[in-house]
């Protein structure tokens, strides 16, 4: 059985005074095609962006993203 790596990054973004995936993905590095393949479920991120994105809303990895 596989599992999947699930992300509250849309409902934290919201959460951040509705920051748009623009203004995320220049915050840590990335495109915006990067953080809405992230959001969608269609991309892993490296551990090292997975703690930028964490970092970015001042929470852990794991309130970030969930495995299940």
């Amino acid at each position: 059985m596989r599992e999947t790596l699930t992300n509250q990054i849309r409902r934290l973004r919201f959460d951040n005074g509705e920051m748009t995936q623009q203004a995320l993905a220049n915050k840590v590095g990335v495109t915006r095609q990067t953080i809405i393949a992230i959001e969608q479920g269609n991309y892993t991120p490296s551990l090292t962006l997975a703690m930028k994105l964490a970092r970015a809303f001042n929470k852990t990895v794991e309130e970030v993203f969930q495995l299940g």
